[in-house]
């Protein structure tokens, strides 16, 4: 039957533009979400499986869930980072560095607060074997804990006198040890925290767990970022963020539980002809090593999954650059990715 189209649009105008007077003229019919890819309100079903997780390789067809999809759980931050999950207290808690907060999600519920702030710029963030809550702290140049009672303990600010660069991510040793990164994104600028100097060579430490007192473990990187374990905790995988000849994701042996040696590439940073960068990373109980990616658009930001060998075996899709992830949630099976803006997350079928 006939209708009234809609008049010639203006020079410049999109194919969204042409169908929204076109479904108005029809007789107001609602566009549901974006109209050229995904919709991420939830309000809208999505078919299974999953079409943006993706196998890169066989391997990684086992950790697939068919029955699942992305879930963007929050969005509003202006640099989301440093996911870490509390097993006790069934939430996820990550920072939005800009504005100087952290932010806890309930896992029963789905609620979001501000968790802490201010917050020292918080980036990276995890918990140690007592359940308590350690920070790399940009604003303070200092690497934090957070007590039982509330109180904030600082592990760490200096090395040989001088104060750390921005203490950037962090994880924790079965022995106790904290070792985090230093490459000082934090005191480059006013946005992520205090500009000021950079007074020591970009590095790794070591907090020994006894004495308190701080070791270089290596200072070999040009800017030592996103770390993370083996599940034998028998080697130590580093993200180089900036270019040059150790950029990307780095693979070192842990000699003596307190010492690195042997450090060499891991995995091309090759994909479709572009390299691609990393920053946060976490290993599941296989070995697998589930990396943020981003910075080169659709079909590249997202997480990459390396097998133990270094293949590239998995891909997802997020429409945004990813800065970390983190297994969390009763099982462990969940994984959850701060992007961005936004934070997200999906079942697999394996745990951290």
């Amino acid at each position: 039957s006939a209708m009234n189209l809609p008049p010639s649009l203006p020079p410049g105008a999109s194919r969204r533009d042409f169908i929204r007077q076109f479904a108005t003229a029809a007789g107001g019919f609602a566009l549901a979400g974006p109209l050229l890819g995904r919709d991420w309100t939830g309000q809208v079903p999505g078919r299974y499986p999953d079409p943006d997780v993706i196998s890169l390789d066989p391997r990684f067809n086992r950790y697939k869930v068919g029955t699942t999809g992305l879930q963007r759980l929050h969005t509003g931050m202006l640099w989301a980072e440093g996911p870490a999950w509390s097993g006790v207290g069934r939430y996820l808690v990550w920072s939005d560095i800009p504005h100087d907060r952290q932010l806890r999600w309930l896992e029963e519920d789905g609620h979001v607060s501000a968790f802490r702030q201010p917050s020292g710029n918080t980036n990276g963030n995890t918990f140690d074997r007592e359940g308590r809550l350690v920070s790399c702290e940009h604003g303070t140049r200092s690497v934090t804990r957070r007590e039982h009672s509330g109180a904030r303990t600082v592990l760490a600010d200096k090395f040989n006198g001088k104060p750390f660069n921005a203490p950037n991510d962090v994880v924790v040793h079965p022995d106790g040890g904290i070792w985090f990164t230093d490459p000082g994104y934090g005191s480059m600028s006013d946005y992520e925290g205090n500009k000021g100097k950079l007074e020591l060579k970009e590095a790794i430490y070591r907090i020994d767990p006894a004495t308190g007192a701080v070791a270089l473990v290596t200072d070999e990187l040009t800017r030592p970022n996103g770390l993370c374990f083996s599940p034998d905790y028998k080697l130590l995988y580093v993200v180089d963020t900036p270019s040059g000849p150790t950029r990307g994701l780095r693979v070192y042996d842990v000699v003596d539980q307190v010492k690195l040696a042997n450090g060499r590439a891991f995995g091309s940073p090759e994909f479709n002809g572009k390299n691609v960068g990393s920053d946060g990373v976490r290993c599941d109980v296989d070995g697998n090593v589930w990396s943020s990616a981003g910075w080169l658009g659709d079909g590249f930001d997202g997480v990459f999954v390396f097998a133990p060998d270094g293949a590239r075996i998995g891909q997802i899709k997020l429409p945004e650059t990813a800065s970390n992830v983190c297994f969390g949630g009763a099982k462990r099976n969940r994984l959850f990715i701060t992007a961005s803006q936004s934070l997200y997350a999906v079942y697999v079928n394996t745990r951290g």
